[in-house]
């Protein structure tokens, strides 16, 4: 296999120009955070407002790279290059005034979505995506208007659970249009990247594909967007915190102490950015045996509603460790869609309608202002 360099995918790259542009997207300086590994090659392509077609620039760019010899997949994230703004005008000084409260600007929401939930986790393996996946379907059932936005950039795992494949269309080059699964709007760059290629981006990247997966999705009329945060407190949860007024998050975790002490940081990240933590869910809490109904703690049993009780937030409850749940989330027929009346979708519907309070509340008008002193 040849060896594939970051200067053997510049030149490549320099037979790519803007339609219209005088000069390549390399020496336009649009080509940001390149990465090669194996074969993979990433990078961001930073475009501005006189780009015409950013999505067909993104595919001759990946094309370009893609036709080197050695290369195994190109994936290429576009991001807008902000204009500078002038400053204002001074005004003439004006007497000194009392100190006064600041208000805190709000974060910029999304158009057409009410409330925006994200459930994330101290660590992986806790099954916070299929909790995510089946709390959506049950919002839904439960008469919302719902979409699933897979920020788990590194791991995406919504298009298999909820039985989807292929890129996404887009109508007019800009705006992606989602796709839709038993009644719920689907949103990940696992539509974009191939199950075998791993993602190689670094933090510009990742927060940068976030933005897009966030902003420029045709999301449509929304009461609730549930984003599936990757596991941990990295770049991806500091963009959602940060860039979009999120209602308030939930945390998954398993019984274990090792899964817990996770949950006490990722906790404390989302009380630092001024996220509500609605409460935490204890999965893969008990397993009931269904040839002769023993239950078996096998990870443990009220880890999380004791650490909920610690940290002062709520325990939104148990969800069972059961093979049928498992086996529908991998055959992308998760089991609140298709077995909602079975005891082990019951949970997912019970924790939803505490979360449907939560929410409901959180957007009532006449709320207090956040302020600082």
């Amino acid at each position: 296999m040849a060896n594939v360099t970051n200067e053997n995918v510049l030149a490549a790259l320099r037979g790519v120009t803007a339609p219209g542009a005088a000069r390549d997207v390399v020496a336009a300086g649009m080509i940001q955070g390149l990465q090669v590994k194996d074969g993979h090659v990433g990078f961001a392509l930073q475009v501005d407002a006189t780009v015409q077609d950013p999505d067909g620039l993104r595919r001759a760019c990946e094309k370009a790279v893609f036709d080197l010899p050695g290369v195994l997949s190109a994936s290429a994230v576009v991001t807008a290059q902000q204009a500078p703004v002038a400053p204002p005008p001074q005004p003439a000084a004006a007497p000194p005034q009392p100190a006064q409260r600041a208000v805190v600007a709000p974060k910029p929401g999304i158009p057409g979505v009410k409330a925006i939930l994200a459930v994330a986790s101290g660590k992986g393996g806790v099954g916070k995506s299929t909790s995510a996946v089946n709390i959506a379907l049950a919002f839904s059932r439960l008469g919302r208007k719902v979409g699933l936005m897979d920020a788990d950039i590194y791991g995406p795992s919504v298009p298999r659970m909820m039985g989807l494949s292929g890129r996404p269309d887009s109508k007019d080059g800009k705006t992606i249009e989602p796709k839709e699964s038993y009644g719920v709007k689907c949103m990940s760059i696992g539509f974009m990247v191939p199950d075998d290629t791993p993602t190689i981006w670094r933090g510009p990247m990742v927060m940068a594909a976030v933005e897009q997966l966030l902003r420029e999705v045709n999301w449509g009329e929304l009461d609730i967007l549930v984003c599936d945060l990757p596991p941990g407190t990295g770049d991806a949860q500091l963009t959602m915190a940060q860039r979009v007024p999120l209602a308030g998050a939930v945390i998954i975790s398993t019984p274990q102490e090792v899964a817990l002490s996770d949950v006490r940081k990722g906790l404390n990240m989302f009380r630092k950015v001024d996220v509500p933590v609605f409460g935490i869910v204890e999965n893969m809490s008990f397993y009931l045996c269904p040839s002769c109904g023993h239950r078996a703690d096998i990870f443990g049993h009220g880890g999380a509603r004791q650490t909920a009780q610690e940290m002062g937030c709520d325990f939104l409850g148990e969800i069972p460790l059961h093979l049928s749940i498992r086996e529908h989330a991998d055959a992308g027929t998760p089991i609140v869609a298709t077995e909602p009346d079975s005891p082990y979708a019951k949970p997912y519907f019970d924790i939803a309608r505490k979360l449907l309070k939560k929410i409901d509340a959180a957007a009532a008008p006449g709320g207090p202002a956040i302020v600082m002193e």
